[in-house]
């Protein structure tokens, strides 16, 4: 079995409520609290990665309690724990069976998942049971209700009367959960695709100068205008990640693109860029300029890492961008006769700045 990496996995326990107090970190087993000054006092506590089972006496005897990734503000077994023991099992595929006699006979039943037997015609009729995967709480009373017993891997329970003393009081029963992946998102510059890429027009300006000299063509010497950059994140088919899940996507420089699994995959940011305008027209000329913004769709392949648990998967995902925040300006200048010039300054509006003599 794959040894837990201790940065993944840890616990903080605090001797005080609202994680308040002394505290102390534990990224493994800890068979006897007392022994490093912290037995029974843990009043609160906050657990990362894979879940802890909390013991009220020590070597991991006792009643047990198994917390879950997550914070604890306030525990019941308030100042009752003397060991912790770290979960470190494959509580990916969870499987046990259970069966209505001692000993595996009579009528069984397979879970994989979550099961409030109240609802169904096993209820209160256990009186043995076979671990095949991950970690189990087996509740005496329906929606996690009562005491519970936690079953292990490999557990093989023959006769809950004589083992357990909890013959036919099994109502619910659901597997520990794993906790989050630790996620690295590798993007593979080197086969990034360019899918599309087009020209869009955003603005057109024109000026008129009908006489023979240079004229001021406008009083700004830039206009601005503003950009969208869509970003979007598609991971494959077969995933793994839970909706709600969510982590950093490191781009290019500082940029950080957040993926939320089923609700942020995609954002649309904005920014603004400066075009420089001409400062004259010159003489008998009409000047046109378009201003074009460059939109480019690009999709570069992801590789996310997913570590959990002391193991590493890989799967794969797509980062597509579609980007305008290139834009630049075309002119066009047409020699005009001041006959002529005056003909167009009567029907082409002329910008800010623009002038037309005659």
């Amino acid at each position: 079995m794959a040894t837990p990496k201790p940065s993944m996995n840890k616990i903080i326990v605090y001797d005080k409520a609202s994680f308040e107090g002394l505290s102390k970190e534990f990224t493994g087993d800890a068979p006897d609290l007392h022994e490093l000054d912290f037995g029974n006092c843990i009043s609160s506590l906050k657990v990362i990665g894979q879940p802890w089972v909390a013991y009220s006496a020590s070597k991991f005897e006792g009643d047990g309690v198994a917390f879950e990734e997550g914070n604890y503000e306030e525990i019941d077994k308030n100042n009752k724990i003397s060991s912790l023991r770290l979960v470190h099992h494959d509580l990916s595929e969870p499987l046990i069976t259970l069966y209505e006699h001692a000993n595996y006979e009579g009528q069984r039943k397979v879970v994989q998942e979550e099961t409030n037997l109240a609802y169904g015609y096993f209820n209160d009729c256990v009186s043995s049971h076979v671990v095949q995967r991950g970690v189990w709480l087996l509740y005496k009373n329906p929606n996690r209700g009562g005491w519970y017993h936690i079953a292990w891997p490999g557990e093989r329970i023959r006769d809950y009367k004589t083992e357990l003393n909890f013959d036919e009081s099994v109502s619910h029963l659901r597997p520990l959960q794993s906790g989050r992946p630790v996620i690295t998102a590798k993007l593979l510059w080197d086969q990034k695709k360019v899918e599309d890429e087009k020209d869009v027009l955003i603005d057109e300006i024109i000026g008129t100068n009908c006489t023979d000299y240079d004229q001021t063509f406008t009083a700004n010497t830039c206009r601005e205008y503003t950009t969208n950059i869509f970003q979007s994140f598609h991971f494959c088919n077969t995933t793994s990640l839970k909706l709600g899940f969510s982590f950093q996507v490191t781009l290019e420089g500082h940029n950080v693109f957040v993926v939320e699994k089923g609700k942020h995959e995609s954002t649309t940011s904005s920014e603004k860029v400066e075009v420089l305008l001409p400062a004259k027209i010159p003489p008998c000329t009409q000047l046109s300029i378009q201003v074009i913004k460059k939109e480019t769709t690009t999709t570069v392949p992801v590789e996310l890492t997913l570590c959990q648990n002391g193991k590493e998967k890989k799967e794969r995902a797509e980062y597509r961008c579609v980007s305008g925040r290139t834009i630049s300006t075309r002119y066009t200048m047409t020699p005009i006769s001041a006959a002529e010039g005056a003909s167009k300054a009567k029907v082409i509006p002329t910008t800010e700045g623009g002038n037309c003599h005659t």
